[in-house]
């Protein structure tokens, strides 16, 4: 189990998952809310990340982004969705280099990304911080194995490892598998957190994060 400080397995200790997708403006907002939320908190909260696929039905076999593939998201739901991320972005105080990352393909990312939380787990929080950092803040391609082998260096991981790791078939079939997980569980959006068989999607602000967790 990964947690968003450090990685944790202390009995007792509150646990939230949480289904994300380095490529939703939503995630990273709504990683933002959660520290917010963990800074009010006297108590450790171990935090499960899991990996969602936004791409899946709109990815090449070349790994280009086909953009003609029908999603049901339309020129009406990208304007609303950049509304969202405007008002969520001054509630929340997080600065972004841009609203949306349509072009990005964060497959590569969550490949790594798994592979550091198997491999590294107590580094794993700031990969996870980086890759994030770079796209919203940076607006580096995260899909760019170059970036990532980067991000990697920054944070203290071998970056020849990573390299490896997004060609790595076994890591892939890991990742499929992991996707199909989510399916089950129903998840069909994302940020999506879950306690305690209670769930709340979206970048909900910290008061709603307080109540999913601590039941307030």
């Amino acid at each position: 189990m990964s947690d968003t400080d450090a990685a944790t397995s202390t009995t007792g200790t509150d646990r939230l998952t949480l289904y994300a997708d380095y490529v939703c403006p939503f995630c990273y907002l709504g990683k933002r809310s959660l520290e917010q939320y963990r800074e009010t908190r006297d108590e450790p909260l171990a935090v499960e990340w899991h990996p969602f696929d936004l791409r899946s039905g709109k990815r090449n076999p070349d790994g280009s982004i086909d953009h003609d593939a029908e999603d049901g998201k339309d020129d009406e739901y990208f304007a609303q969705a950049r509304e969202n991320v405007r008002r969520l972005r001054e509630e929340y105080g997080v600065e972004m280099a841009q609203e949306l990352a349509i072009e990005v393909d964060s497959l590569n990312a969550q490949l790594a990304s798994w592979y550091v939380q198997g491999a590294y787990p107590e580094r794993w929080a700031d990969f996870d911080a980086a890759i994030y950092e770079a796209l919203w803040q940076d607006g580096r391609d995260i899909g760019d194995v170059a970036v990532l082998t980067d991000l990697a260096e920054k944070t203290g991981l071998p970056a020849d490892e990573i390299r490896d790791a997004v060609d790595d078939d076994g890591l892939q079939a890991e990742l499929d598998e992991q996707f199909a997980e989510a399916r089950q569980q129903r998840i069909t959006g994302v940020p999506t957190f879950v306690s305690d068989g209670h769930a709340a999607r979206g970048a909900v602000p910290p008061a709603h994060l307080e109540r999913l967790i601590d039941g307030a």
